[in-house]
């Protein structure tokens, strides 16, 4: 791979609530929101660090057989310039009682703040602090999809 495309590979989880707002993360250092997730570690399959992630993160233990593949998407990496950003990305479906958590969780390890969006942003100034793959990508998706 040559200098001029850059990529850095990640997993990234979407999860909605009840009323189909999508939770996303700010990282501590970083003005901008993305997806719960992250960089897989060595020997991790993409469903392993997608619950690892967000068990870390946000302190919800997903139950790997409620994630939902979305696919590979790409977009510019928020938080370093000149890089893309390639998600393996998925959709989990909280169960019942993990809803009930949606309301009091609270952030962990790098992250600094929670919030929760919707995915049919309409105005620009709604996305400004959303990363690319969130506004191009995984919102766009969302927003025709039913909830799970």
């Amino acid at each position: 791979m040559d200098s001029t495309h850059r990529v850095v590979n990640v997993c990234a989880v979407a999860i909605r609530n009840r009323d189909g707002l999508v939770l996303t993360v700010r990282k501590r250092g970083s003005d901008g929101f993305m997806m719960p997730g992250g960089k897989p570690e060595p020997g991790e399959t993409p469903l392993q660090t997608a619950c690892r992630e967000v068990s870390e993160e946000i302190g919800l233990t997903p139950d790997p057989d409620r994630m939902h593949h979305l696919g590979l998407l790409e977009a510019a990496a928020l938080n370093e310039a000149g890089f893309t950003v390639r998600a393996e990305t998925f959709e989990y479906a909280p169960t019942d009682e993990q809803h009930e958590q949606l309301a009091t969780l609270v952030p962990h390890a790098e992250i600094a703040e929670l919030r929760w969006v919707n995915p049919a942003m309409s105005s620009p100034s709604d996305s400004a602090l959303q990363a690319p793959l969130n506004t191009e990508q995984i919102f766009p998706l969302l927003a025709r999809t039913p909830l799970p």
